[in-house]
């Protein structure tokens, strides 16, 4: 393909966020297209027998096979790497895939990873379930204790894992105190972005090493498709994550990739437009629940840390009912405009019950260390006219005598 004029790497890190998001990483074709092209193809044709081999052999630049490179996942990859600050980055076929390869890619029998106690459901059970079964030990610590950290390290330990504000709880972890542990023990620092997004927080920045992405979420923003995406150093992405996925093959369609392409233009926009209703939102129910959490809030316990390290609050917010499982139940049922749904980070408002759904998987005990209560909530707030929403809550909170 024949880039466009000015797609080198000199020019493109000196664009601003919001230009990277719509041009960064685009490639024309011969025929001039102004939006990305969808390459549908699993393979590709060589002039001759020799520029295969060449090709294979890493001599000679192009493709070769859609599990490997795909001018569309490229693009994204490129654009995602502008948006994160990142030398390098590669997607995956969901978030999941994605946590999944940051972590086997560079671990193996015999070493230790220190993780975070509040995490996706999925993700703790990659900590507490998969790694182990490959002999590889883990420790769960609480990840707003930074000295915690410190405390777990043992001399086999590769890799602390973590997520900033986490899932469901709204924990923040200091991004810069706990990379600055890893750094000195020569530990690599994963860190899972998903909730910010690069448009509200690059935790490489402050020295993480590797960031990974459910790109599902905010990046497509609309609730279209499954990605994900692991953004590092070059030396990282090709010697250490590529001989990983080319040989396991998590890959991205070239289709969804394109979704998210279209999703990132309006990344910004969106984002900040529901932090601004999130916040507004998050206000109003703190007045009617017993508690609330939502990292731009000032009774956020770590709203300071949060606003050094985030732009804005974020679209998520957390909120504890007293009447338990019941309760929260029937707040769900009571609502006619937001929809119950275990996504987030769609246009769409969603809310769903963590203890029966996204960590259903967890035990009681598990749960319960982790902050999740049956009168939990999770919100994530859509681009729906915030008037509306506050109607929506109101009616829905009196229902259940809230």
């Amino acid at each position: 393909m024949k880039r466009k004029a000015g797609q080198d790497r000199s020019i493109t890190q000196n664009w601003r966020p919001a230009t990277r998001a719509v041009r960064g990483g685009t490639a024309r074709s011969e025929y001039g297209e102004t939006s990305e092209a969808i390459f549908l193809t699993s393979g590709y044709a060589y002039d001759c027998a020799a520029d295969a081999a060449a090709r294979f052999a890493g001599d000679q630049p192009g493709m070769t096979y859609s599990r490997l490179q795909n001018p569309t996942t490229e693009m994204l990859e490129q654009r995602i790497a502008l948006l994160e600050g990142a030398e390098a980055a590669r997607t995956m076929a969901s978030g999941m895939a994605a946590m999944t390869a940051a972590l086997l890619c560079q671990l193996q029998a015999g070493d230790h990873l220190v993780g975070a106690k509040a995490a996706f459901g999925s993700c703790r059970w990659l900590t507490d379930t998969l790694l182990p079964k490959f002999g590889i030990a883990t420790t769960v610590v609480d990840s707003r204790d930074t000295e915690a950290w410190a405390a777990a390290i043992r001399p086999e330990t590769k890799v602390f894992f973590f997520e900033t504000p986490t899932n469901p709880t709204l924990d923040v972890a200091d991004i810069a105190a706990i990379c600055a542990i890893a750094r000195d023990h020569g530990i690599t620092t994963v860190v899972d972005n998903a909730f910010a997004s690069p448009a509200l927080q690059r935790p490489l920045e402050f020295g993480a090493d590797v960031v990974a992405y459910s790109a599902t979420k905010m990046m497509d923003g609309q609730g279209r498709v499954l990605a994900g995406a692991v953004c590092g150093s070059e030396r990282f992405i090709t010697d250490t994550l590529l001989p990983f996925t080319r040989n396991t093959g998590p890959t991205l369609s070239a289709f969804n990739a394109w979704v998210v392409l279209k999703g990132l233009e309006t990344l910004d926009l969106r984002i900040r437009r529901q932090s601004e209703t999130a916040l507004r939102v998050a206000a109003f129910l703190e007045r009617r629940v017993p508690r609330l959490l939502y990292p731009g809030l000032a009774s956020h316990p770590q709203h300071a840390l949060a606003m050094r390290q985030m732009s804005a609050g974020g679209t998520v917010i957390a909120l504890m009912l007293d009447g338990g499982r019941a309760q929260a139940h029937g707040l769900l049922d009571a609502l006619r405009l937001v929809d119950i749904s275990n996504n987030l980070g769609d246009s769409r408002s969603l809310m769903t019950h963590p203890a029966s759904t996204t960590h259903s998987g967890l035990s009681e005990e598990v749960r319960h260390d982790m902050g999740i209560t049956e009168g939990m909530l999770r919100l994530s707030i859509g681009l729906e006219d915030a008037d509306d929403l506050l109607e929506d809550f109101d009616a829905a909170l009196r229902a259940v005598g809230l």
